[in-house]
């Protein structure tokens, strides 16, 4: 499998896909960076990696998921989570890493995926 990174958004509320969660993807540490903002599509994934082969290196990242606006989108209450940080580090840059998100208002869950 090609080195990438990759993410999706499962709304534990609907017990759907989350299309429409804006996503900040930052590089850590001294040389801290904004990368990219994407938003999910109705499938709840990003229409393409988040970094592909190549880009992917050794370090520290963050992916940031605004889930406040997207309940509030929905007209469902969020009044305890905003933006949800998820700070992980890659340690192959030629393996693949998937970070999902599975989110409520009140809780989220996630894991290394495949």
């Amino acid at each position: 499998m090609p080195a990438k990174l990759s993410t999706h958004v499962l709304d534990l509320v609907r017990g759907a896909p989350a299309g429409g969660v804006t996503i900040e993807l930052w590089r850590r540490g001294t040389d801290q960076a904004l990368l990219k903002t994407v938003v999910t599509n109705a499938d709840g994934r990003t229409d393409a990696p988040l970094l592909g082969a190549g880009e992917l290196a050794v370090g520290a990242y963050e992916l940031v998921f605004q889930v406040r606006a997207y309940f509030a989108q929905r007209g469902i209450p969020c009044d305890f989570l905003d933006n949800v940080p998820i700070r992980f580090h890659v340690s192959d840059p030629t393996a693949s890493y998937h970070v999902p998100l599975l989110v409520t208002p009140w809780a989220y869950s996630t894991y290394r995926g495949s």
